[in-house]
């Protein structure tokens, strides 16, 4: 007897204590009816914190069409209620299913009201009264809301209908901003759920929280800009980027046009799409950089080493030629990034071996990934040595024939700021777990791709390029130092394969003697005015202008050293030099 006894308490114990969750599960599941208890996804925020994606309650409302006696009485009653046509209602509560959606994600508040009118409607007649209207059941959930709309919609990207990321961040970073759903159970009264009767058997678990490196404000400053632009060019599309060169990190990033995640019923793929990683461009004259600080890291030439540039130059069996006509100049290196001369630099790039030139455009992150972590980044085009002909180098010593992102260029001019590192870029901050655990993104990925002294001659040259004798001086700031560079390149037309039409775009950082941040603007197929000095530089003025400002840099009260930009200059700069020394 008292081996039974014992084995019978062991049993007890498996029981009510080892095996009772999952007993009490199966009771539930036989006795009572359960559901999934949806958990909503985590927030996407701005390094503030503030809110560009998150989940709001909702109910959706369903239906078992076998208790409804009587579809067209009822839709005509339920419809009103729920504000749908009597004729869709009518149709979503008739036939064999037991389950069927009558209205998706709908507010608590209209569940409420749903109910309260059945519920004065049932109380006129006896319970079982085969007038009474019953088999509307909630099913509760989320729907994702984006309280800033279309401000930063590329990046973050949007859920279907079903609650999945669909595209940007909400995508690629699904698995850990979907929560783990859980089940509850609850008693049917007469097809409805009995208020108070829920229980929760496995708690929903939140996703992740996101915290973006974006700055709302900046944001929104740099969307307005590039809008504006957008729309008085009559241009295809725009892109701004903010960055900082040290960490990687991303302040803004703002397309035109456009889309509103709340509302992607009528929006195309296209639009969806997020042009700073996924459109390749010829860079045009920004390219010239790489070039320059080639030849510069090798060596070949200096700030000051002279050439003879011409308005047109042969190679192979096609004829360069510069923007606008001029006379046989004499130029520095420096002067000819300063007039951006294609004949100058495809001289400069001749100084390096194919083999050379190829390292360091690759070490600048032409042909690969940034990094980003974003969905659908290309790695733009970069062909390899043996695939080049006759007019391949000259043609990429100006920024023409391979093609780049617009995070891919932004990121090898913030190498030049950064001391010749170059650091991947990120948008991610760093997440928060729904315990409430914040977990700060792993450190950059870095490369030294050229030398800190180069990449101050660098700086130093691309201050002529926003003076008055330079391409931008549009973009200019008062009182601060300010280097970039323009581009106005030939865009390639997908629709002929040809070239139709240009790239204006306009990169820099401020303040050039200690950059602090990075803007890039890219500006797609403009009509009419099309210079990335006319068109891009004044964007730049008025994001970067803001950003100092908001983040609190002030002018580094240094002065400039000028370069010499022709031949008459750096005579004149030697003489003056020889004087104040004797």
């Amino acid at each position: 007897m008292a081996l039974v006894m014992f084995v019978f308490g062991l049993r007890l114990v498996q029981v009510q204590a080892v095996q009772a969750s999952d007993y009490r599960s199966r009771a539930f599941n036989e006795m009572e009816n359960t559901k999934s208890l949806p958990a909503p996804r985590g927030e996407i925020t701005d390094v503030n914190g503030v809110a560009f994606a998150r989940s709001v309650a909702a109910t959706s409302i369903v239906v078992d069409q076998t208790q409804i006696s009587n579809p067209a009485r009822v839709a005509a009653f339920v419809a009103p209620i729920l504000e749908l046509p009597v004729q869709q209602v009518q149709e979503s509560i008739t036939g064999k299913r037991k389950w069927n959606m009558v209205y998706q994600n709908a507010k608590p508040a209209l569940w409420q009201k749903l109910t309260k009118s059945l519920a004065e409607f049932n109380s006129q007649f006896p319970a079982m009264s085969p007038s009474r209207i019953i088999g509307f059941f909630p099913e509760r959930g989320y729907i994702r809301e984006y309280p800033s709309g279309s401000l930063i919609a590329s990046l973050v990207g949007f859920v279907n209908r079903e609650g999945v990321g669909a595209s940007g961040l909400e995508s690629s970073m699904n698995s850990i901003i979907s929560g783990v759903d859980g089940k509850y159970s609850y008693a049917n009264g007469y097809g409805a759920e009995i208020p108070g009767s829920q229980s929760e058997i496995i708690p929903a678990l939140s996703g992740t929280n996101v915290r973006l490196t974006i700055d709302r404000d900046i944001q929104w400053v740099a969307s307005k800009a590039i809008s504006d632009a957008v729309k008085a060019s009559k241009a295809i599309s725009g892109t701004v980027i903010v960055m900082d060169p040290k960490t990687g990190e991303i302040l803004a990033h703002a397309t035109a046009p456009t889309f509103d995640p709340n509302k992607t019923s009528t929006v195309s793929l296209v639009a969806m799409r997020n042009p700073s990683v996924q459109d390749v461009y010829e860079p045009g004259s920004t390219g010239k950089v790489m070039t320059l600080a080639a030849a510069i890291e090798e060596k070949k030439v200096s700030a000051e080493t002279v050439f003879n540039v011409p308005y047109a130059l042969k190679r192979s069996d096609k004829v360069f030629h510069d923007h606008e006509r001029h006379v046989l100049q004499r130029l520095t290196t420096a002067g000819i990034l300063a007039v951006s001369s294609n004949t100058g630099s495809i001289q400069i790039g001749e100084l390096l071996s194919n083999d050379k030139f190829y390292d360091y455009l690759s070490k600048f992150g032409v042909g690969s990934k940034t990094g980003s972590g974003l969905p659908g980044e290309s790695k733009g085009i970069l062909p390899k040595v043996a695939d080049w002909s006759g007019t391949s180098a000259p043609t990429f010593a100006f920024g023409q024939g391979y093609s780049l992102t617009s995070m891919q260029a932004t990121s090898i001019y913030a190498t030049i700021a950064n001391d010749g590192v170059r650091v991947s870029p990120t948008t991610i901050a760093g997440t928060t777990d729904s315990s409430g655990n914040f977990t700060a993104s792993a450190q950059r990925s870095s490369q030294q791709v050229v030398s800190p002294e180069t990449a101050k001659a660098m700086r130093l040259m691309l201050e002529s390029v926003v003076s008055d004798k330079g391409t931008a001086p549009a973009a200019a700031i008062p009182g601060y130092r300010v280097a970039g560079k323009t581009g106005t390149a030939m865009r390639i037309d997908d629709t002929c394969g040809c070239y139709r039409g240009y790239t204006a775009s306009f990169i820099g950082f401020a303040p050039a003697d200690k950059p602090a941040y990075v803007i890039s603007v890219t500006i797609q197929a403009p009509k009419g005015l099309h210079t990335g000095g006319g068109l891009a530089g004044p964007v730049f003025k008025k994001v970067m202008s803001f950003v100092l400002q908001s983040r609190h840099i002030a002018p580094t009260g240094t002065k400039i050293s000028p370069v010499a930009l022709t031949e008459r200059a750096l005579i004149a700069k030697k003489a003056q030099d020889a004087t104040a020394s004797n």
